[in-house]
């Protein structure tokens, strides 16, 4: 194969693995298909990846990461309410799955089967997001805004709760009419019950 001019980087690596996993989807998407799109080796790419799985468990986390980035300037803002940035935190959850899932359907019927495979990289992006609310919840207890005994056993609670807003196995629903209001209600309610009487 001919070099590339670019240097092969492991983000180069990640971006044709994306690509290649949406062209040919997960059952059929092989190394040597992303070291052919970068005009490469395979063996190149087993460089920077010892194995097809680590490839795959690396496309996942750096997917899963850009959400938990996006929320991320939400929950450290601390000029917001901390009602409100709770607010926004969790819309902000449910419009990234919800945009996800619509925008790009191929790639996230590929990522569904991804994050199946790597229990741990889910695993470790439900607990950057649950420490997110962790810390939300923590400025509304020292702000007097809420009330909460044990703030972790509350933030799980929190994501467990609205679980069919950023759950990818509800994201068949996520278009139908009735979810943006029922969303609401959630929240409308979550919060009555975080607030100090």
């Amino acid at each position: 194969m001919a070099p590339t001019s670019e240097t092969l980087t492991a983000e180069r690596i990640l971006e044709a693995t994306e690509e290649v996993l949406r062209r040919h989807g997960p059952a059929k998407a092989t190394v040597v298909d992303v070291a052919r799109a970068l005009g490469v080796s395979h063996g190149s790419v087993y460089r920077h990846f010892r194995t097809k799985a680590a490839l795959r468990e690396a496309v996942t986390k750096r997917w899963l990461d850009r959400t938990s980035q996006a929320l991320a300037g939400i929950a450290a803002d601390e000029r917001r309410d901390p009602g409100e940035r709770l607010r926004a935190w969790l819309a902000a959850l449910f419009e990234a799955k919800r945009r996800k899932a619509g925008d790009d359907p191929e790639l996230f019927a590929t990522y569904m089967v991804l994050t199946g495979e790597n229990v741990e990289a889910v695993g470790a992006h439900v607990a950057d997001l649950t420490g997110q609310l962790t810390r939300i919840v923590e400025a509304g207890v020292a702000a007097g805004a809420f009330t909460a005994p044990d703030p972790t056993a509350t933030a799980r609670a929190l994501f467990q709760a609205t679980g069919r807003f950023h759950d990818p196995c509800y994201a068949r629903t996520w278009e139908d009419p009735s979810a943006e209001p029922d969303f609401e209600a959630l929240l409308d309610l979550l919060l009555r019950g975080l607030r100090r009487s």
